[in-house]
């Protein structure tokens, strides 16, 4: 099978809009996240969360091998779970440390999974968000003309 480029999202014909990658980035119910061990070797784990404020947010415990990673190195990758409509979210998790201002995380993912985090053990349990450097999106229909890239800046601006 011949190479094929990837173009940023402002730079072809045929690539898809943020939107499509919005949906599917909201409408996953399961995600696949990638961080690294601090020996450098890939650790992969399959995980609920919610696409919100321009973020994937997520919680985990502190002593899960995820949890452990990102404290030591946040960089991490985030990819939804319908390969055939796959977007890939490359960027840095960041603890949500205000409490209070979880409120919105709380709220989307108990109306997405019917899960309350913030009962019992999992309320004292870290809350992420990952804010995208690089997303991806690839349609597996038109792959070689579909694959996307948006570039974010620093703010999480496209």
């Amino acid at each position: 099978m011949p190479g094929y480029g990837v173009l940023n999202a402002e730079d072809g014909a045929g690539l898809l809009p943020w939107s499509w990658a919005v949906e599917r980035l909201t409408g996953s119910h399961n995600y696949w996240m990638v961080t690294t061990r601090p020996d450098g070797r890939p650790h992969s784990m399959p995980l609920w969360g919610v696409w919100l404020d321009d973020g994937f947010c997520f919680s985990t415990g502190r002593q899960s091998r995820k949890g452990r990673n990102l404290q030591e190195n946040p960089n991490c990758v985030v990819s939804t779970e319908n390969a055939a409509e796959a977007v890939i979210v490359e960027g840095v998790a960041e603890q949500i440390a205000d409490r209070a201002a979880l409120k919105p995380f709380y709220e989307a993912y108990k109306a997405k999974y019917g899960w309350d985090l913030e009962q019992g053990e999992y309320a004292s349990e870290p809350v992420y968000v990952v804010r995208p450097r690089i997303v991806f999106g690839i349609r597996e229909q038109d792959f070689t003309s579909s694959a996307t890239r948006w570039t974010f800046d620093a703010a999480g601006g496209i």
